[in-house]
């Protein structure tokens, strides 16, 4: 039945008849009468087809057979004008000659008539692109015995046996003799030159033509009638076609799915197993009932839960809300059964580190308007075809609300609307000590009012330590928020741990991974807060470089606390004490483990007779697999390297942050100074409008696309890269239950 109705599919588009939805597409119609009607249909659609190609094959056939009389016709005309204009010329020639030569024109003339050479000829039509091949051919196999004229044909022609438009010429061969015209006859056959009857006669072509004219029109007129007959049927199977189509696709869906189940040792009843979530189990058994009572069976299902160690899929329940933010993880891998989520934070943390790249509240603004037309069109557009892009914007329309929300808030912070800075909040804290003091550093500046309340004081924006300044906020902002997810992510890793109850590594990957990474950049997030509260002028970077190569060595003016060489120390120790804990304890406790667990045990249990509830398990027989210490340890020990080399590059990997923050920022300013206020300072109202319509498409092409798409590139790979690999295995698999809404979209 599937294959009748992709039959119908491919006729109806060849014809283009469009199906007409249906709106009611309730299981009204018995799937024994679709088969019958889809048998009768399909019979009388092959039937009409086949009278229609056997229809066409002779329509072509005579169209080319026309066009053989008309071209050969014009060719024989021709000669037997030019022989009667020769002929005429010789009597003449006659008339006018001496006496003394006409006895001898008269014995020359007198020739025996049994001596004559009566040549044959064949006519027909042969593809362009062969015909000089055709020709060499011919006169090749026939030793040049042949004379051959062709005659080009200027528009296609539909060629009856392939049924597909040909550019050809008309050609007539003139041969002498039986075994000649079999070799013409071979050559024809080889190249599917098309071979019609011609006659010599002028009358007897005229009648011809007129004959394949008139077959012509009736066959036009009858071809016509059944492509007409041919629409009508079409169109009636168009009118019920989804409503087949989607009871065939249901019910096929329903027997791939049945095929699953397995008899059981009886065979009287079939046996399924499969995978349902806790809350549903109720469901499942209410629908049971009701399909017996449906049904009208007299046995009932039997619904029970088998206890196993195959690992079970991983389902989250979403709504239009979280499923794209649950789509953005699951691409990097679906989580392990029971493991923890990281979509809960992406949430949050997804679209705020992409505004923290993007911080300008007016492009913000334009993200959220482009976002809100979406949101309160989801209804209508959920319904329509989108092309792809659109579609993957649609699908993501509630991320990108949240970044535009996030944008919208970082460029409160930044103090941008499109680079330009306003004192929303309240006026600047500074005024200048002199007129030529917006040229100058932050010395030129004297702090009259109190602090800027919220962000960037906008006085920065324009003077000349604004780069600097920006700079050093935005990359030890950078690192704060680095350090903070990623302690974020080995947080997340306990969880997980206390979660499946594994002490060990609770205690020796949790913990030494904390104090490593705090140790080191979580004391560099420290300094950098305490050079913001106290104003110190220390060098961060020389801190943190001597703290490893001069450890004992005096800090000087680099001190920004008491005691901060003993602190230094003490953390340094700790780091390089967290590497060898990281590394050692765990594979030697996994050993001892294994060996307390199959102590005394030397039998393995014997595997179940019941095939239907028989299951495999992912490690193997019953727990007796081999234990691997080498792979463990080597496991481990990458483990390890892999986390104290990515503490430092992941990092330093945040840092951009502030890169693609500094470059949104400056591109932004670029296309304001030197397009719009460029434009502006003219005075002509032509390069104004030119200068406006070029900050637009520059706005909306370069800042609110790419740099959209930049910045959420690089927001997913921070949270994939840096932040998933601290906890998140991502090696499960999606729960994929049986649903009849996805049947009506897939192809077959």
């Amino acid at each position: 039945m599937a294959r009748k109705i992709r039959f119908f599919k491919d006729q109806m588009s060849k014809a283009g008849v469009i199906p007409k939805d249906v709106l009611d597409k309730e299981d009204d119609i018995d799937l024994d009468d679709v088969e019958v009607k889809l048998e009768e249909l399909e019979a009388e659609l092959v039937e009409i087809n086949a009278n229609n190609d056997k229809l066409q094959r002779s329509y072509n056939e005579l169209v080319e057979y026309k066009l053989v009389l008309e071209k050969a016709g014009e060719f024989f005309a021709s000669a037997h004008r030019s022989a009667a204009a020769q002929q005429s010329e010789i009597e003449t020639q006659q008339a006018d000659d001496d006496l003394l030569e006409a006895p001898l024109l008269q014995e020359e003339k007198s020739v025996d008539p049994t001596k004559q050479v009566k040549l044959g000829f064949l006519t027909g039509l042969v593809p362009r692109e062969k015909s000089m091949v055709f020709e060499r051919i011919l006169f090749r196999a026939t030793r040049g015995n042949i004379f051959i004229r062709q005659s080009v044909i200027e528009e296609s022609v539909v060629d009856p046996n392939s049924g597909e438009k040909a550019e050809k010429n008309v050609f007539v061969v003139f041969y002498s003799g039986e075994r000649a015209k079999s070799k013409i006859l071979k050559i024809c056959e080889a190249f599917g030159a098309n071979r019609y009857p011609f006659s010599e006669d002028l009358g007897r072509q005229a009648q011809m033509m007129t004959e394949v004219s008139g077959r012509l029109s009736e066959l036009k007129t009858t071809i016509g009638a059944g492509l007409d007959q041919r629409n009508i049927l079409l169109e009636t199977i168009g009118d019920k076609f989804e409503q087949w189509n989607l009871k065939v696709r249901k019910e096929k869906a329903i027997y791939h799915t049945l095929n699953m189940l397995s008899l059981d040792v009886t065979k009287k009843c079939l046996v399924g197993e499969g995978w349902s979530p806790v809350f549903a189990a109720t469901e499942l058994q209410d629908a049971l009932q009701r399909a017996a009572i449906d049904s009208n069976s007299q046995v009932g299902s039997i619904f029970q839960i088998l206890r196993t160690k195959e690992m079970p899929p991983t389902y989250f329940r979403t709504n239009k809300f979280t499923t794209a933010f649950q789509e953005i993880v699951d691409a990097y891998g679906v989580a392990k059964y029971q493991e923890a989520n990281p979509s809960v934070f992406t949430i949050v943390t997804f679209p705020f580190l992409f505004a923290v790249m993007f911080g300008d509240w007016g492009h913000g603004i334009c993200l959220l308007l482009a976002t809100m037309y979406l949101i309160l069109r989801e209804k209508k557009l959920s319904s329509q075809k989108l092309g792809d892009i659109m579609e993957m914007a649609f699908g993501g329309r509630y991320v990108i609300f949240m970044m535009s929300l996030f944008s919208i808030y970082t460029g409160l912070i930044y103090n941008e609307f499109f680079s330009i800075p306003y004192p929303l909040f309240a006026s600047s804290a500074y005024e200048c000590r002199d007129v030529s003091c917006s040229e100058a550093t932050t010395i030129g500046l004297i702090k009259t009012r109190d602090t800027y309340p919220f962000g960037v004081d906008p006085v920065w924006h324009g003077t000349r330590s604004e780069l600097p300044f920006l700079n050093s906020l935005k990359m030890k902002m950078s690192i704060l928020l680095g350090v903070a997810q990623m302690n974020l992510g080995i947080i997340m890793s306990f969880f997980n741990a206390k979660f499946f109850k594994s002490a060990v590594n609770v205690w020796f990957q949790f913990v030494p991974q904390m104090i490593f990474l705090n140790c080191l950049f979580g004391y560099l997030s420290v300094l950098i807060i305490i050079k913001w509260c106290t104003g110190s002028q220390a060098d961060l970077y020389h801190v943190m470089i001597y703290m490893f190569l001069s450890p004992m060595d005096d800090l000087g003016e680099n001190q920004l606390f008491p005691n901060q060489k003993i602190v230094q120390l003490t953390f340094l120790f700790l780091a390089l004490v967290s590497v060898p804990w990281m590394l050692l304890p765990k594979p030697f406790i996994l050993k001892k483990q294994h060996e307390a667990r199959h102590q005394g045990l030397s039998y393995a249990q014997l595997d179940e007779t019941d095939e239907s509830l028989q299951v495999e398990t992912n490690g193997g027989g019953h727990g007796h697999e081999e234990f691997e210490f080498s792979e463990i340890f080597v496991h481990q020990l990458i483990h390890t390297i892999e986390f104290v080399l990515g503490a430092v590059s992941n990092t330093a990997s945040y840092l951009r942050l502030w890169a693609l923050s500094l470059a949104h920022s400056e591109l932004s300013s670029v296309f304001y100074e030197k397009v719009l206020l460029m434009a502006w300072g003219f005075n002509n109202i032509a390069l104004l409008i030119l200068g406006i319509l070029v900050f637009i498409f520059a706005t909306v092409g370069v800042l609110l696309v790419m740099e959209t798409l930049s910045a959420f590139l690089h927001a997913l790979r921070l949270h994939w890269v840096e932040y998933q690999n601290k906890f998140y295995e991502g090696d499960g698999y999606k729960f994929d239950p049986f649903n009849f809404t996805l049947i009506g979209n897939e192809e077959e």
